[in-house]
């Protein structure tokens, strides 16, 4: 299998806007609590937020949550990533959003062309496409969930018509207190399906899994997330204790070095199998399917190089018959939020849905827009051009660490 080919960028017309000027930001987002799993504990999460300048004056924004432990990003190689790519000579000054999305289709950086796993340079990548689509959205008076219909993408399942969503709970590596505070509000607040994190260094994972069971009672779908914890070796024997507390879902239980063991081990754990780690690209998603080693995808905006990537993995796990998750970062803004959400409620096929925690777990944010679920895990379309949602300048300002600005003037 290999990425579509894409068309040409179309010609260039006098008078539409250019862009240029890149604003790259580096963001801390302080978060409410803890967020710990096996792989790392944060109480804080540090982004990339991108904003771009079209020469009529218009501003749109993206982001990326650079993670060097899963992509092998950091903030830095987004600023360098950012400050050499070319995608403003190649969007020229297109006469339509159409145009900007065919377009982007066929855009990457040297980054990610260069790694075999087709990941170093995606969250920049997430942050540049979002941030283009933002501003040529608010220019053109469309709305981003439009570029989902117009990207040609062969086999991914499109509603007519935005649809409402329903987010899952996540239950992180909290104390035992905690924990059952956690699953006591979402039994309350009316969640149809709960992530509980397995794994952790210390943990006693079936009695937890018991508690978290009893008190979410048997109606809510439990999946179990390990986060890479265990050896291929040991996998069976960490997994057959829980399977009385019936997860529907085990995620990433390898490391990625060891993924391809996955495929004598998934008829054999009792339990569905989804990737995170070993899927952040086009590659990893094609070897997954050669090599047998998944039942669902978990795909993440960010993680898997924006939005166009992400329907493309979306859709080729949904031709080989293949689940899937359209998953976030922990410490995500309203930004990623934004997008996901444009996502969720366009696209058919995706079983579990994570994102749009942001009162629940930031202490700030860059907009005064509220885009946090409701009950149940609620949620519906967002309307109004680009992200539909307005970043307010003094809330990200207060968030900014570094800054650097790329002109294209």
């Amino acid at each position: 299998m290999s990425v579509p080919t894409h068309p040409a960028p179309v010609p260039v017309r006098p008078g539409a806007p250019s862009i240029r000027r890149l604003t790259l930001h580096r963001v801390a987002v302080p978060l409410k609590k803890p967020v710990k799993h096996a792989s790392h504990e944060r109480t804080e999460s540090e982004n990339l937020i991108v904003r771009v300048e079209l020469d009529d004056g218009t501003a749109g924004y993206g982001e990326g949550v650079p993670r060097d432990y899963v992509t092998g990003e950091t903030i830095e190689a987004t600023f360098e990533a950012l400050s050499k790519a070319d995608w403003p000579r190649a969007i020229g000054r297109p006469d339509s959003f159409a145009a900007v999305v065919k377009t982007l289709e066929g855009l990457s950086l040297a980054e990610i062309d260069a790694d075999p796993r087709g990941m170093r340079g995606n969250a920049a990548r997430c942050a540049l496409e979002l941030a283009v689509l933002d501003a040529y959205g608010r220019h053109f008076g469309a709305s981003l969930g439009e570029a989902v219909d117009i990207v040609q993408i062969e086999g991914l399942e499109r509603f007519a018509n935005p649809r409402p969503v329903r987010y899952s709970a996540a239950i992180t590596a909290e104390s035992k207190r905690k924990e059952i505070v956690s699953a006591i509000k979402f039994r309350v607040y009316g969640f149809r399906d709960v992530k509980a994190k397995v794994g952790v260094a210390g943990q006693d994972d079936p009695a937890r899994m018991e508690r978290i069971r009893r008190i979410l009672g048997r109606r809510i779908d439990i999946r179990i997330d390990a986060n890479e914890a265990w050896r291929a070796d040991e996998v069976i024997a960490k997994v057959a204790p829980l399977l009385r507390f019936r997860p529907s879902l085990l995620e990433q239980p390898v490391p990625h070095a060891e993924v391809d063991a996955l495929a004598g081990l998934r008829p054999r754990l009792g339990v569905p199998v989804m990737l995170d780690e070993s899927l952040c690209g086009w590659p990893d998603g094609v070897a997954a399917i050669e090599r047998k080693t998944t039942d669902f995808f978990n795909v993440r905006l960010s993680k898997c190089g924006g939005l166009i990537p992400s329907l493309r993995l979306i859709a080729l796990a949904r031709r080989n018959g293949l689940g899937v998750q359209l998953g976030c970062h922990p410490g995500e803004t309203a930004i990623l939020s934004a997008a996901g959400r444009h996502v969720a409620t366009r696209v058919g096929g995706i079983r579990y849905l994570e994102g749009s925690y942001d009162r629940h777990i930031l202490r700030s944010n860059v907009t005064r827009d509220d885009l946090t679920f409701g009950y149940g895990g609620r949620a519906g379309p967002i309307a109004g051009p680009g992200l539909g949602v307005t970043i307010d300048p003094e809330l990200l300002a207060a968030m900014t660490t570094e800054t650097r600005e790329v002109d294209h003037g």
